[in-house]
């Protein structure tokens, strides 16, 4: 009979079970993409991340006979709890075999660590926020998953609900290609200019020579547009510096997009190129040659993921987002664009969901937010309501 537990990760060498357990699971997949192990270990508290300066971070792995078969990370977001008023938990970074015992002696453990720390409530899975890659990929198996999105496996969902976490929020991929864009570019054409001579509005591209500085203006104007969002905590400086000290190399000026009022910045927009063919065929792997692997002849990538759309409250109801969007599809046309994956979008975000559904957008993914313990009646009843 085999021998199961499940063990805190302390050691040098549980870290590298906990951490190369994936390669093991996914082993013949051709959809799964392999994180970027440096950043992985970052996220993972194993090397100094700037998230870790308000949080704390417990991974476990599970043991069968010695071989890894399952994981699970206990996370307090300390910022989260603060921002909220909870006492909240998050847990990510799971992975396991298609065993409910196993799932659920993961989650055991991360409930015990919990209940040390007076956690009364677990949220997930989150990577290890939602400002990071988050969701579990609850539909949409037939593609791997675009830049800096998560992928999983199909059984995850019932594991996960038969420990007895209810859904919480789902979120989806849009996508969009090329031939698409001849009706909706004369919309958008037309919307834009009437928005553009409304608010004397100003839409660039980013200037990767004013970066730092570029930087800052995002930060500021994605911790001000999204605070009523759903489950939103504001990023760190600390945090946006080494997220844009990552991508600095990967972003192209042209798929971004500033906009500005009597020279107030007001919107942003940014893409990203998917880069997750190129991270799959050097398995991750950054060093010695990978990082050179994955840069090269970057306009041979034809997809881009729209990350982040972006309007300070004051204008986020008078289309601003139309003026952001209008301004990239040329730019991206010329580079020569085929597809772009809208992502993610919640479920209570009634004006993006609805706004791409009206413009042709076809949702390709879903992915789920869990809850374990005390509803959170207020904000859900709030945001739900909003998705409606």
């Amino acid at each position: 009979m085999s021998h199961l537990e499940v063990i805190p990760v302390a050691t040098r060498g549980e870290k590298k079970q906990f951490f190369n357990l994936p390669w093991d699971l996914y082993r013949g997949d051709p959809h799964w993409v392999p994180p970027i192990r440096i950043v992985q270990k970052e996220l993972l508290n194993y090397r100094r991340h700037p998230f870790y300066d308000t949080a704390d971070i417990q991974t476990f792995v599970a043991l069968r006979d010695g071989k890894p078969c399952g994981r699970v990370a206990a996370i307090i977001n300390h910022a989260h709890n603060r921002w909220y008023d909870e006492k909240r938990g998050f847990f990510g970074f799971y992975e396991s075999e298609e065993d409910e015992e196993v799932t659920g002696r993961l989650f055991d453990a991360a409930r015990a660590w919990f209940a040390e720390h007076e956690i009364e409530a677990i949220r997930g899975p989150v990577n290890p926020s939602l400002n990071y890659e988050c969701g579990l990929l609850v539909d949409g198996f037939d593609e791997a998953p675009w830049f800096m999105m998560t992928y999983g496996k199909p059984y995850y969902d019932r594991l996960i609900k038969a420990y007895g976490f209810r859904k919480s929020q789902d979120m989806f991929a849009f996508w969009g290609h090329v031939d698409m864009l001849d009706d909706i570019s004369r919309r958008l054409y037309s919307l834009s200019q009437h928005i553009l001579e409304r608010f004397d509005l100003v839409c660039r591209p980013m200037d990767i020579k004013r970066f730092d500085e570029e930087i800052a203006t995002f930060l500021k104007i994605y911790n001000q547009s999204l605070v009523s969002t759903w489950g939103f905590v504001p990023m760190s400086e600390g945090e946006v510096k080494k997220q844009a000290a990552g991508l600095k190399q990967m972003l192209v000026p042209e798929l971004t997009t500033m906009a500005e009022i009597d020279g107030k910045p007001v919107g942003t927009m940014f893409g990203l190129l998917d880069f997750n063919p190129r991270i799959q065929a050097i398995d991750g792997r950054l060093f010695p040659f990978g990082f050179l692997k994955l840069l090269r002849k970057r306009q041979e990538i034809t997809r881009v993921r729209l990350i982040s759309t972006n309007v300070i409250p004051e204008y986020q109801s008078w289309g601003i987002g139309i003026a952001l969007v209008s301004r990239l599809v040329p730019d991206a046309l010329k580079w020569g664009i085929q597809e772009a994956e809208f992502s993610w979008v919640l479920e209570s975000n009634n004006l993006s969901y609805k706004t791409l559904k009206k413009g042709g957008a076809k949702i390709t993914k879903r992915y789920r937010i869990y809850d374990y313990g005390p509803l959170d009646t207020t904000a859900n009843a709030k945001f739900m309501k909003q998705g409606e």
